[in-house]
C-alpha cells in the first residue's frame, strides 16, 4: 500500500507512533523516526523495522526548536531524497486545574505539541509543494473538540492542531497536498498506564464501546490516510474514541 514511499513519523519510537511506523514498513514504507533521544528502545525498534525489509532511521531534535528541526528535516531529505508522507504525533501533557498549571506547564505543552507539529510541518511543506505532491497526518486529540477538565493546555493545543490542519489543507490543496487529523480518545499508552483501576473504570463509562482504544485502533486509520484509497480526504478531523464523543 506504501511501498517505496517515505514516511516521516514524529515520536515514532512509543506509543501510538510506535504503531504507526510498524504499520506502515508492514505496507513498504521506508521510515524517518524523529524522537527526542536516541534511546537504546528506540535504537532497538529501528532494528525491528529494518527487519521488515525497509529502510528505517532515527533522528533526534527538539521539535520545539525550529533550527533542530530545520537540521533534522533537511538530513532526512538527504539520506532518503524526499519524503512523501509527514505524521505528526509527539505530543507531551501536564495535567493539572487551570490555577494550579505552572506557567512551563501551559508553555510545554503548547511548545510541543503545537509549535512543534507547525515547526516540523513548515521544515517539510516546500519539498512537498516543489514536488506537487505530499500527505500530511497530525495527531490531535478527542479533547480538542470536547475539551476535559484539568486538561486545559493540553485541549488547547490539539484544538488548535485542528485549526491548524484545515488552514494547511485549504493552503496547498491546489498543490496536491492534503492535510487530515486524527482525534484518538482515550488510548492504552504508557500515559494512561499512570491511571488508577478506578479511574480508568470511570473513563469506561463514558466510552459507547465500553474500553480503552490501542495504538493499533489508531494506527489503521492513519494507514488509510496516508494511502491513496484516501486521495479525496483532506481537511478532515476523524475521531477514534469508541464513541466517547458523538
Amino acid at each position: 500500500m506504501l511501498k517505496g514511499k517515505v514516511a516521516v513519523v514524529t515520536g515514532g519510537s512509543r506509543g501510538i507512533g510506535k504503531a504507526i511506523a510498524e504499520k506502515f514498513a508492514e505496507n513498504g514504507a521506508n521510515l524517518a523516526i524523529i524522537a527526542t533521544r536516541a534511546t537504546e528502545e528506540a535504537k532497538k525498534f529501528i532494528e525491528e523495522l529494518k527487519e521488515k525489509g525497509v529502510d528505517a532511521r532515527l533522528y533526534t531534535c527538539d521539535i520545539k526548536n525550529p533550527e533542530e528541526v530545520e537540521s533534522a528535516a533537511e538530513e532526512i531529505t538527504a539520506d532518503f531524497g524526499g519524503v512523501d508522507i509527514l505524521v505528526n504525533n509527539a505530543g507531551i501533557t501536564r495535567d493539572n486545574i487551570l490555577p494550579s498549571l505552572s506557567i512551563m506547564d501551559i508553555g510545554d505543552v503548547i511548545d510541543v505539541n503545537l509549535k512543534g507539529t507547525m515547526f516540523v510541518t513548515r521544515s517539510f511543506i516546500r519539498q512537498f509543494v516543489r514536488k506537487k505532491n505530499g500527505n500530511i497526518i497530525n495527531i490531535s486529540s478527542v479533547v480538542g473538540l470536547m475539551g476535559n477538565k484539568g486538561q486545559t493546555n493540553y485541549a488547547a493545543s490539539k484544538a488548535g492542531i485542528i485549526g491548524f490542519t484545515k488552514s494547511v489543507a485549504k493552503e496547498y490543496g491546489r498543490k496536491n497536498i492534503r492535510c487530515n487529523a486524527v482525534a484518538p480518545g482515550f488510548i492504552a499508552t504508557d500515559m494512561t498506564d499512570k491511571l488508577s483501576p478506578e479511574q480508568v473504570q470511570e473513563i469506561n463509562k463514558q466510552i459507547t464501546l465500553g474500553r480503552l482504544g490501542s495504538p493499533l485502533d489508531v494506527a489503521e486509520l492513519v494507514l488509510f490516510l496516508a494511502s491513496d484509497r484516501s486521495s479525496y480526504i483532506t481537511g478532515e478531523v476523524i475521531k477514534v474514541d469508541g464513541g466517547m464523543y458523538v
